[in-house]
C-alpha cells in the first residue's frame, strides 16, 4: 500500500509540468485566435530588434555611437507599440523630451559652472529640485496627462541624469548628443516597422468599436421584444442561451478604453477614410450617448429575467405601442451603425425616431386610461415601469442619432445619394470607343 501511494504521487508529480504546458499552450492559441494581430506585432517586435542589432554588428560609415547602441535598443522596446497611434505618441515624446531636457540641463550646468565648486552644487540642487517639481506637477493636468505624461517622465529622467553626471561639460555635450541620435534612430525603426508592416490603427479600432456598441443596443431590444411579449417560458433558465442578454453589458465598462483610443487616434497621420484633424473627440461624446441607453437596458433585463411575475395578459395591454418603440428605436439605432460603418451621410434614422416618438404617445395615452384597472398594483409595477423604461429609452436613441450625424458633418461623410446615383454606359470590349461615367447632380 506504501508503495503504491508513492508511485501515484510521482505519477501526480510528473503529470503537472505537463498540464501547465497543456493550459499555457491553450492560452497561445486563444490569444491568438482572439486577435491575429498580436502574432504580427510579435514579429514586428523582434524584427526592429534585429534591424538594431544588423547597425551594430556592420557599423556603417555613419554610425560609430559604440555602446550608446544600448539607448537604442530601449527606445524600440519602450516605443514599439501595437498601434500606430501609440507608437507615434511615444516615439515623438521621447525625442523631444530628451532633446529639451538634455539641453536644458547642459545650460544649466554650464552656468552653475561659473559659481565654482560650492555653488555649483547649491545651483545644480536648486535647479533638480525646481524643474522636477515643476514638471511633475504639470502631469496632474489632466489634458497634458492623457498627451504627453510619457514625454514628462522622460523629460525628468534625462534631466536628472545629465544633471546629476561626473562627467565633464564637454565629454557630457558629446554624450549627449550620441544617446540623442540612437534614440533618433531607434524611434524611427519602431516607427517605421509599426507603420510600414500591418499597421495597426487605433482610429480605426475605436470607428469600428462604436459601430458595433450601436447594433449590440439594437440586438438586445429585437431579443427583449421577442422574449417579454411572447410569453417565452424558463427565461432565467435559458438565460446563457441567449447572448443578446449580455453582450451589450461590455459597453458599461467601454469608457476608459474609447477615452485612452481616442488620445491615441489623434497621433496617427491621415490613413484610409480618416483625414487629418479626424473628430476623434466626438466619438468620445457618442460613447456616453451608447452607455446611458446601455444603462437603461440593464434594468429593462432585469424585468425581462423577472417577466414570469407579471402574467402575460398585463404585458399583452401594452404590448402593441411597446413593440412599435422597440422596432422603430432598433432600426434607427441600426441605420446609425450603417452610417458609421459606411462613412456615409444618411437621414434614414430620423423617421424612425419620429416613428418611436408617435408610439411613446400612443403608449402614453394607453397608460392614462390605466388598462390594468381593478388589478393588483403589485403585478401592475413591474409592465408599467418597462412602459416606463422604454419611453425613455426613445430620448437616449435620439441622442445617439444625432451625434451620429453630428459625426457625418464633422468629419464630412459622403452623401450616401451619391452611392446610388448615376448611370454606366456597358463597356464593349470590341470596339475602342471612350465610355463615360455621369453622376447626376
Amino acid at each position: 500500500m506504501e508503495n503504491a501511494g508513492c508511485t501515484h504521487a510521482w505519477r501526480t508529480l510528473a503529470e503537472k509540468p505537463r498540464t501547465m504546458l497543456v493550459n499555457f499552450t491553450k492560452m497561445v492559441i486563444k490569444l491568438g485566435k482572439d486577435d491575429p494581430r498580436r502574432i504580427i506585432h510579435s514579429f514586428k517586435f523582434g524584427l526592429a530588434l534585429v534591424l538594431i542589432s544588423i547597425l551594430q554588428y556592420f557599423r556603417p560609415s555613419f554610425y560609430a555611437f559604440g555602446d550608446n547602441i544600448m539607448w537604442a535598443v530601449l527606445t524600440v522596446v519602450l516605443v514599439l507599440e501595437f498601434s500606430v497611434g501609440a507608437t507615434l505618441g511615444k516615439g515623438l515624446n521621447r525625442v523631444l523630451a530628451t532633446g529639451s531636457a538634455g539641453a536644458l540641463a547642459v545650460a544649466l550646468r554650464k552656468i552653475a559652472s561659473y559659481s565654482g565648486d560650492k555653488g555649483k552644487v547649491v545651483l545644480t540642487s536648486v535647479s533638480v529640485f525646481f524643474v522636477a517639481g515643476t514638471v511633475t506637477f504639470m502631469r496632474f493636468s489632466p489634458r497634458l496627462k492623457a498627451r504627453y505624461d510619457y514625454g514628462l517622465i522622460i523629460f525628468i529622467l534625462t534631466f536628472c541624469l545629465v544633471s546629476l553626471s561626473e562627467n565633464s561639460e564637454n565629454d557630457l555635450l558629446e554624450i549627449a548628443q550620441e544617446r540623442l541620435l540612437t534614440i533618433i534612430i531607434g524611434s524611427c525603426i519602431a516607427i517605421t516597422v509599426c507603420i510600414c508592416i500591418f499597421p495597426v490603427w487605433i482610429g480605426q479600432d475605436l470607428h469600428n468599436q462604436i459601430a458595433s456598441n450601436v447594433v449590440k443596443l439594437a440586438d438586445f431590444l429585437e431579443g427583449f421584444r421577442d422574449e417579454y411579449f411572447n410569453n417565452l417560458e424558463n427565461t432565467a433558465e435559458a438565460e446563457n442561451d441567449k447572448p443578446f442578454l449580455h453582450r451589450y453589458e461590455s459597453i458599461l465598462s467601454s469608457k476608459t478604453s474609447e477615452e485612452t483610443m481616442a488620445v491615441l487616434a489623434r497621433w496617427e497621420p491621415c490613413h484610409g477614410r480618416f483625414r487629418f484633424r479626424h473628430p476623434w473627440k466626438q466619438y468620445l461624446k457618442i460613447g456616453n450617448q451608447i452607455r446611458l441607453c446601455a444603462y437603461k437596458i440593464k434594468a429593462l433585463s432585469v424585468f425581462l429575467l423577472r417577466s414570469d411575475t407579471t402574467p402575460h395578459e398585463f404585458r399583452s395591454r401594452i404590448e402593441e405601442p411597446c413593440t412599435n418603440i422597440i422596432v422603430e428605436s432598433g432600426k434607427a439605432l441600426k441605420e446609425s451603425s450603417v452610417i458609421l460603418k459606411s462613412m456615409a451621410k444618411s437621414p434614414m434614422p430620423n423617421p424612425h425616431v419620429a416613428n418611436a416618438k408617435n408610439a411613446a404617445e400612443s403608449l402614453k395615452s394607453l397608460l392614462r386610461t390605466n388598462p390594468w384597472e381593478g388589478a393588483d398594483h403589485l403585478e401592475i409595477i413591474p409592465a408599467a415601469t418597462v412602459a416606463s423604461l422604454l419611453i425613455d429609452l426613445i430620448f437616449c436613441v435620439e441622442k445617439i442619432c444625432e451625434a451620429v450625424d453630428e459625426l457625418a458633418n464633422l468629419a464630412n461623410f459622403v452623401s450616401s445619394e451619391l452611392l446610388h446615383r448615376g448611370t454606366v454606359q456597358p463597356i464593349s470590349y470590341n470596339d475602342g470607343s471612350v465610355h463615360v461615367i455621369s453622376v447626376a447632380e
